[in-house]
């Protein structure tokens, strides 16, 4: 149980942690880096890239330290409670009362002995009610369920568009559909000889069966199995290696039609948010840093995460912007079979790896789905909790799975656009679960330690950017970025 002293549970190395951390990052926005690699230019990408995987890199720090720092007041406050015990009991005579003290002080100091190890696992929502005041943390869940219901939504686009590009059989009448520079519409027929559903029309029946068989794990708690996340795993693996293989085929065999520029500055709003999304793991963190057996070198595990996590991106996304002309907002539909690709590029076109990479995404994010679900209904359930006049129990199971599920799926049927959706559910609330939230947690948690403890007790787990200018760094850092977006996407739609 969050909150405890200790939790039992079962633990691994910092080497497994490795594996689980970039397991949880790489996910679906490195579907969506290549197409951004190719809007904003390979050489202005990769410094932006570059420079956001720091500022998450410093910001996973201040959340480590944020952890540390609430274990911390926790055993403080156990602490506290057993002196408060020992200076009200009056049941005691003053010889059984002096007997107790020392024993009592003793186990005081054992709490003191390593305030600061990470033992309890104490999620984000507990860490702003420990470290936030009322308002503060009414923020901060209605900035997390923001960004679960952005990644509902995705999910919810994503997984359709795979099933509807994967099952679509119809290419046109004539060559002409495969020319190059035709691209494929949404009003395109999705079956020859069936002219009542087009391309749309089929991802739309896909958006309202995938909510049908999986919104109904949203009304009951469920937990994902570790076969489920060896199965995800290996397929994870297996379609990014498969992509990376084909494309550099692709390229040492001269079929590269990328032409990719160096630079356009009107993509970068984009892929600010594509970046915020695909190094996001903020949110998960406990979960993932309690159970390891050695913490004491957290920082440099995770720096070395994130440099195989920024090398992996650089790789995937700079051999799909060169091998293909243009780039679909999910990579994996760059794979989907198609008679004219097979005519142009017949070595790199095994149509049951195709099927396998278009049908990706189906596999390993419909398992996540459920979880989301449950955890934005949780969070939702926190944010709307009243203590003095408790919910109908009709409202509590029904209402809030309903409110969690409903508006992903209506805005998934609304728009398939995935750049769209990851852009700004990562431009806004990812921007506030990544920046905003880890700097004013490390930074109230360090102003509320200071007071607590004497200089003497240090936090082992401090974040290297230890410096107040860091703070600010990341918070002009934040502010400009998300003030470039929203002025960015007012001048592109007036």
């Amino acid at each position: 149980m969050a909150g405890d002293i200790t939790e039992a549970g079962a633990s691994y190395s910092q080497g497994v942690g490795l594996i689980f951390v970039f397991n949880l990052i790489v996910g679906t926005g490195a579907l969506t880096m290549p197409y951004a690699f190719s809007q904003s230019g390979w050489l202005l990408s990769l410094i932006f890239v570059i420079a956001l995987a720091f500022m998450s890199y410093m910001t996973v720090t201040f959340v480590i330290e944020t952890m540390a720092a609430a274990n911390a007041v926790l055993r403080h406050r156990a602490a506290e409670k057993i002196r408060q015990k020992s200076s009200t009991d009056n049941t005691f005579s003053d010889r059984q009362s002096n007997e107790v003290t020392p024993l009592l002080a003793r186990a005081a100091d054992v709490y003191q002995t390593d305030y600061y190890d990470i033992a309890a696992r104490v999620e984000l929502g507990q860490m702003a009610s420990l470290f936030f005041n009322k308002v503060g943390v009414n923020l901060f869940y209605i900035c997390l369920a923001i960004y679960l219901y952005g990644d509902l939504a995705i999910y919810a686009a994503a997984v359709p568009k795979s099933l509807r590009d994967a099952v679509c059989t119809y290419q046109g009448v004539n060559d002409s559909f495969c020319n190059p520079n035709r691209t494929v519409q949404d009003s395109d027929l999705c079956w020859e000889g069936v002219e009542s559903v087009d391309r749309m029309n089929a991802y739309r029946i896909f958006v309202a069966v995938f909510s049908l068989l999986l919104g109904p794990f949203f009304f009951f708690n469920v937990q994902k199995t570790k076969y489920l996340q060896y199965f995800t795993t290996v397929m994870r693996w297996f379609a990014f290696i498969t992509m990376i293989t084909l494309a550099v085929i692709r390229l040492a065999s001269g079929k590269g039609q990328g032409r990719p520029v160096v630079a356009n500055f009107a993509g970068i709003p984009s892929l600010f948010g594509i970046c915020i999304y695909s190094f996001m793991c903020h949110h998960s963190l406990p979960s993932l840093v309690t159970p390891i057996k050695n913490k004491s070198r957290l920082s440099t595990l995770f720096g070395g995460d994130y440099l195989l996590i920024l090398g992996f991106y650089a790789l995937l996304s700079f051999t799909g912007i060169f091998a293909f002309d243009k780039l679909k907002d999910l990579y994996t539909l760059n794979f989907e079979p198609n008679r004219c690709e097979a005519i142009i590029d017949p070595i790199t076109t095994v149509v049951p790896i195709q099927y396998i990479l278009t049908l990706f995404p189906v596999f390993t994010l419909s398992t996540n789905f459920p979880i989301i679900g449950v955890t934005l209904r949780n969070n939702l359930r926190t944010l709307f909790y009243r203590e003095d006049h408790p919910y109908p129990l009709a409202v509590d199971r029904f209402v809030f799975p309903l409110l969690a599920l409903l508006p992903p799926v209506v805005i998934a049927l609304a728009t398939a656009d995935l750049d769209e959706l990851v852009a700004i559910t990562g431009s806004y609330a990812g921007a506030g679960v990544q920046y905003f939230i880890p700097l004013f947690l490390v930074y109230c948690a360090r102003k509320d330690t200071s007071a607590r403890f004497s200089d003497g007790v240090k936090n082992k787990h401090a974040s290297p950017f230890r410096h107040t200018a860091w703070l600010v760094i990341v918070f002009l850092w934040a502010t400009a970025a998300v003030v470039l977006v929203t002025v960015n996407h007012i001048i592109t739609k007036s």
